[in-house]
């Protein structure tokens, strides 16, 4: 069966693989790459965690050893992210085989629950693939994805508009690198990429207020 890049729009549905519980009536996750993402989303009030590596390409799967020490460093549940590379959700033989490994390394590791997707060449989502996956993930909860966020400009039209008592976002905002030697004419990465000198990290305040938003409309 051939299988097809997303569209830029993202949309997230969960898939019947278990449960996440939502003490507030409505359940916040937040997406992060890093320990320090990790903690900040818990300290703001996340009730799950999706961590992922490469947040600049969408997320992509993190290493086992961020896994690890996130599982140490925080109490709330941690989905993680199944993709093996950035771009479509069209995925060749190998990388399906990439995939069924890192879930199996993931539930290892002590994932609370995976997220993924696929689609077709055509654009609809992969059933045979998807439910292939889904039964190397069992019994952990699953989570649909392809790519975008939640930010507090849309949040309160999106819940009021949908009734959904679950939402994602980054919450993201720039620090200062600790770097004080800097060589700003040998970049890391691209030449478009941003400085390596300011780092993308959850920003607590951002998560309080989206929590605020949603306790305010759905509580």
């Amino acid at each position: 069966m051939k299988r097809q890049a997303a569209s830029s729009e993202r949309k997230r549905a969960r898939m019947p693989s278990g449960k996440a519980g939502a003490a507030n009536g409505f359940l916040m996750e937040v997406c992060v790459d890093s320990v320090e993402s990790a903690i900040n989303a818990e300290r703001g009030g996340a009730g799950r965690i999706e961590l992922c590596s490469g947040l600049l390409e969408g997320g992509t799967t993190p290493s086992m050893g961020i896994l690890q020490v996130v599982k140490q460093c925080v109490q709330i549940p941690v989905f993680v992210m199944i993709r093996p590379r950035g771009g479509d959700f069209l995925y060749s033989d190998r990388e399906v085989e990439v995939m069924k490994a890192d879930i199996r390394l993931a539930k290892l590791y002590g994932a609370d629950g995976l997220v993924f997707g696929a689609l077709t060449e055509d654009g609809h989502i992969d059933k045979e693939l998807c439910m292939s996956l889904m039964a190397i993930c069992r019994p952990l909860p699953v989570t649909f994805h392809r790519g975008g966020g939640i930010t507090d400009k849309n949040l309160q039209r999106i819940l009021e508009g949908s009734g959904a008592t679950e939402f994602h976002c980054s919450a993201r905002s720039s620090r200062d690198s600790g770097m004080k030697f800097r060589n700003f004419s040998v970049a890391m990465g691209a030449s478009l990429s941003s400085s390596e000198y300011s780092l993308k990290v959850t920003d607590v305040t951002q998560v309080r207020t989206l929590n605020a938003i949603a306790k305010n409309i759905l509580v």
